[in-house]
């Protein structure tokens, strides 16, 4: 067990609460990447990993934790792009009937 790996993890974790309420209150996915989110999570899993088969102590739960976190940031991120792919064809319709409407 690592003091410095548990602080890394304490200080990760300590940021992704506010990171997940943003991702819930924007109700949009601009701004943010899946992709960078991904990365995150298998970074977390690598280190699961490397708990379960070298150094197993109480830290994987720290690993669990923001690996739980970021998950549901991800989820968010599905959930965000679905709102704003909505909000879009919206816009969009709204442009059609628009100019069909100002053609007439």
């Amino acid at each position: 067990m690592s003091v410095f790996e548990i602080v890394m993890l304490c200080c990760f974790g300590a940021a992704w609460p506010a990171s997940l309420y943003r991702s819930y209150k924007a109700r949009t996915a601009k701004g943010k990447s899946a992709l960078f989110l991904v990365v995150i999570l298998m970074g977390y899993v690598a280190g699961m990993l490397h708990k379960i088969y070298f150094s197993f102590d109480f830290v994987i739960y720290l690993y669990a934790a923001n690996f739980g976190m970021v998950f549901a940031d991800l989820m968010l991120w599905f959930r965000n792009r679905k709102i704003d792919r909505a909000a879009e064809a919206r816009e969009s319709d709204a442009a059609v009937k628009a100019e069909a409407f100002s053609t007439e």
